[in-house]
């Protein structure tokens, strides 16, 4: 006969948990389960990266696009190749 033995432990997930923000705080998840939120200040100093900023609770990435996002090439031969 095999007794087992049940004990609680606490693993470290640092490296797993997500944070994403939202009304005013950071919601913690680790993959898609919520697991507790931040609460940010009424200014919170946010430093962004080069590209990045945030504006109203938002974050945003500086990207370049083109202009016409539907022009197409001119010169392709028959078998499309451009």
């Amino acid at each position: 006969m095999v007794i087992v033995v049940l004990k609680n432990n606490k693993i470290d997930i640092t490296d797993r948990v997500v944070g994403k923000l939202k009304d005013g705080e950071i919601e913690l998840y680790l993959e898609n389960e919520r697991i507790g939120s931040i609460r940010l200040p009424q200014e919170p100093a946010i430093q962004m990266d080069h590209h990045f900023e945030t504006d109203r609770q938002k974050i945003y990435q500086h990207v370049t696009t083109t202009e016409s996002p539907q022009a197409r090439y001119t010169d392709c031969d028959e078998g499309g190749w451009c």
